[in-house]
C-alpha cells in the first residue's frame, strides 16, 4: 500500500512537471495534481479548522478557547433554529478551499488533497457517528444545465474512502428557486429554499444517522432545510459536512 502511494505521488509529481498548471490561487506551479489547482504553499496557507474552538452545532469559528470537556457546550446562537445536529466545514472560504470549490462546480473531479481533508473531517466526532451519506440534491434541470451535482461527488469520493453507504434516492429537490443572490441575509436565503425538498423513500432514512454533504456552508438554509425534512421522515440525527465556510455568516 505504502509503495502503491509512493508510486502515485511520483507519477503526479511528474506529470506536475511536464505538464505544468497554475496555481489558481498566486499563479505558481502546481506540484501534484494530488494538489488539485492550489499549490502546497497556497494549500498550508488556508484556514483549516482542526483546533478551533468551534460553535459546537453550526461550526461557526468562536473567538477565544475552552477547555476540551467545555466544546459542546460553545455555542453562537444565530444556528439554534437550524435543525441540523451538527456541521462542519473542512475549513475557510478562502485560498486553496476556494479555489478548490470554484472548480468543483466546473469540473467533476476532487483532488486527492481535497478528499483527505473532507475524510478527516468527518471522522472527527460528532460528524463519525454518521451511518449513511446523503448529497444534497440540484433541481433537475440545474443539474441538467451543469452536467453533475458537485455535492453528489463529494458524496460518493467520501463514501468510498469511509465506506458508510451512499443514499442518492431519497432525498430530492422539487422547488427550482432562483439562486441566492450575493448579500443576502439568512431569511431571504430560508425564503428561498422553503419547502424546496422532499423525502420519497422515507425507510431508507428512518432510523439513520445522516451525513449531508454540500460544497459550501453559507447561511445554512439550505441544508437546514434539507434535515427538516430528512427528520419528519423518521432520520434520528442529521450531521453536515461541507468543504468551506465563510468566517462569518
Amino acid at each position: 500500500m505504502l509503495l502503491t502511494h509512493a508510486a502515485s505521488f511520483c507519477y503526479d509529481s511528474l506529470l506536475a512537471v511536464v505538464y505544468p498548471c497554475a496555481c489558481a490561487v498566486c499563479g505558481g506551479s502546481v506540484e501534484s495534481r494530488a494538489l488539485g489547482v492550489a499549490c502546497a504553499k497556497c494549500w498550508q496557507q488556508t484556514t483549516i479548522l482542526w483546533t478551533e474552538t468551534l460553535c459546537w452545532k453550526c461550526g461557526q469559528p468562536s473567538i477565544g478557547t475552552v477547555a476540551d470537556e467545555k466544546r459542546e457546550t460553545v455555542r453562537c446562537h444565530r444556528c439554534d433554529d437550524a435543525s441540523f445536529t451538527a456541521a462542519r466545514a473542512c475549513g475557510i472560504y478562502e485560498g486553496a478551499l476556494r479555489a478548490s470549490v470554484l472548480l468543483l462546480k466546473r469540473e467533476p473531479h476532487v483532488c486527492q488533497k481535497l478528499r483527505d481533508e473532507l475524510v478527516k473531517t468527518q471522522q472527527r466526532y460528532p460528524l463519525n457517528r454518521a451511518t449513511q451519506i446523503i448529497p444534497v440534491p440540484l433541481h433537475p434541470e440545474r443539474e441538467k444545465d451543469r452536467g453533475f451535482n458537485q455535492a453528489m461527488l463529494i458524496g460518493r469520493e467520501l463514501s468510498r474512502a469511509t465506506w458508510l453507504p451512499l443514499n442518492v434516492v431519497s432525498l430530492t429537490r422539487d422547488k427550482h428557486v432562483k439562486r441566492h443572490r450575493a448579500g443576502m441575509d439568512a431569511k431571504g436565503r430560508r425564503d428561498t429554499v422553503a419547502d424546496a425538498f422532499r423525502v420519497t423513500h422515507p425507510a431508507l432514512v428512518a432510523g439513520e444517522r445522516v451525513l449531508l454533504v454540500d460544497d459550501v456552508f453559507t447561511t445554512g438554509a439550505t441544508v437546514s432545510s434539507c434535515a427538516s425534512v430528512l427528520l419528519e421522515a423518521g432520520a434520528t440525527e442529521v450531521y453536515v459536512l461541507t468543504i468551506a465556510r465563510p468566517v462569518r455568516y
